[in-house]
């Protein structure tokens, strides 16, 4: 019952930061917090000697740093591709935000 607790935890704890502007890094955001959130639990239980503590608290650390890592892979690179989405920087210049 805690694990299942910790995990459900952890999870709802990737979904809250997969926020992302295209759908690549919304996938990679979404497995990377999801990847880390189970192996920051395993870890975290494992460290704290199996108390639900150590198990929710490394999750939400994984969920976190593997919702970065997996953004920052994901992230849009230059492509010779045609725009599917303009949008403006915060600089106020037009970019494209996804492509086909």
């Amino acid at each position: 019952m805690k694990k299942t607790l910790a995990l459900a935890l952890a999870l709802a704890g990737a979904l809250s930061v997969s926020g992302c502007y295209t759908p690549q890094q919304q996938t990679g955001t979404l497995a990377g917090g999801a990847i880390g959130a189970g192996g920051g639990a395993l870890i975290g239980s494992a460290l704290s000697g199996g108390s639900a503590g150590g198990a929710i608290a490394g999750g939400i650390i994984g969920a976190g740093t593997g919702a970065l890592i997996g953004n920052a892979v994901t992230a849009p690179r230059y492509h010779r591709g045609h725009c599917a989405h303009w949008g403006w920087s915060s600089s106020g210049h037009r970019v494209c935000r996804a492509w086909y």
